[in-house]
């Protein structure tokens, strides 16, 4: 179908005239509110936990204080519940203490001379029976510290006593309760910084301390095997820990002190001195629940 060019002429002359005519409104155009800004909520940081009211170390010798500043047993000066006012340990229970009264008199210090991690288990329940809202463990030292580097205590035996007091602690603590963990200390620094000090070689070998690595008469792939064992103690104490989610590890940092003389005991040349306590509250507080306290 065609159309005369004067009928298209008009039409491209009113399809113009449309274009530039002005429009009309039947009134000024809605103004739409301005949507509110997006409320961004601000993260809530990570608090610590309350501080506890009571606090429990299982253990052994290490955390009794033994032999820190005279002989035998003295718990006063534990790194962990030491209460002694003028040692300048500053125990994880005296730190508390300062911004928690409440906790005064109920640090237990249920660390066994010579245990091993086959007595954890036992140890713990003591800390459930106490309801400690605040267990603190220190244990490993003597399944390598024993006759001789064939009698340290097997990988798999050390995992499942370990985690066999995890889940007691588990099981039986207050709601609300937190675990510590400390990695086991370096017993090839000991020999490296004493064992050609006469005297601490001396004490040794008679009192037979930890001959697995200190012995005169091992050889070096001997203590090689010592130091791969306390590796793998060091690395389940974080593996198991990890698994709880009240349970906290040290990182290393106890294993990993690079102590000097005077932060070992001049009695046996072994346990830490007061100046080692402190230096083991030194180290393992910040990474504890509390840091900042």
């Amino acid at each position: 179908m065609s159309f005369p060019k004067r009928r298209l002429a008009l039409l491209a002359i009113g399809v113009a005239a449309m274009a530039f005519a002005p429009s009309v409104s039947a009134g000024p155009s809605p103004v739409r509110a301005a949507a509110p800004p997006t409320q961004r909520s601000t993260p809530r940081p990570n608090l610590p936990p309350p501080l506890p009211d009571s606090i429990a170390v299982i253990g052994d010798s290490i955390s009794q204080g033994f032999d820190s500043e005279c002989c035998g047993a003295q718990p006063r000066h534990s790194w962990a519940t030491g209460d002694d006012p003028i040692d300048a340990v500053r125990s994880h229970y005296e730190r508390i203490f300062a911004a928690n009264p409440a906790i005064a008199g109920r640090n237990h210090d249920d660390a066994v001379m010579s245990a091993r991690m086959a007595d954890a288990p036992s140890q713990a329940a003591r800390a459930v029976a106490q309801k400690a809202q605040y267990v603190v463990i220190e244990m490993g030292g003597n399944d390598l510290c024993t006759g001789s580097p064939s009698s340290m205590t097997p990988v798999a035996t050390f995992r499942s006593q370990f985690h066999a007091a995890l889940r007691t602690l588990a099981s039986g603590l207050p709601a609300g309760a937190h675990v510590f963990v400390a990695s086991i200390p370096n017993v090839d620094r000991l020999w490296q910084i004493l064992h050609d000090d006469m005297q601490a070689e001396l004490v040794w070998r008679v009192a037979g301390i930890c001959q697995s690595m200190l012995s005169v008469d091992n050889t070096e792939a001997d203590r090689r095997a010592v130091v791969a064992r306390e590796q793998a103690f060091n690395s389940i104490l974080g593996n198991e820990c990890r698994q709880f989610a009240f349970c906290r590890y040290d990182q290393g940092a106890i294993y990993g002190f690079r102590f000097g003389a005077d932060d070992v005991t001049h009695i046996d040349w072994f346990h830490p001195s007061t100046e080692g306590q402190a230096s083991f509250a030194d180290l393992t507080w910040p990474r504890s629940w509390w840091p900042n306290r």
